[in-house]
């Protein structure tokens, strides 16, 4: 199979938008590949947690 060639069912880059390639599935490139490792590395995929401060129901706990 070639690198050039797009998954089926018209899949799309997560970060571009092109169809995926097979090679690089999910994205379309090394590029965009590597885009989404440093985006992942910086932290910008992350979930932001809650306080220390709030309870599980999300009452403060000082007091």
């Amino acid at each position: 199979m070639m690198a050039d060639q797009a998954t089926p069912r018209g899949k799309r880059c997560p970060i571009c938008g092109k169809p995926a390639v097979t090679a690089f599935r999910p994205f379309c490139s090394d590029r965009c590949k590597d885009i989404d490792l440093h985006r992942w590395l910086a932290g910008a995929y992350a979930i932001p947690a809650a306080s220390d401060d709030e309870d599980e129901d999300g009452k403060s706990s000082g007091g």
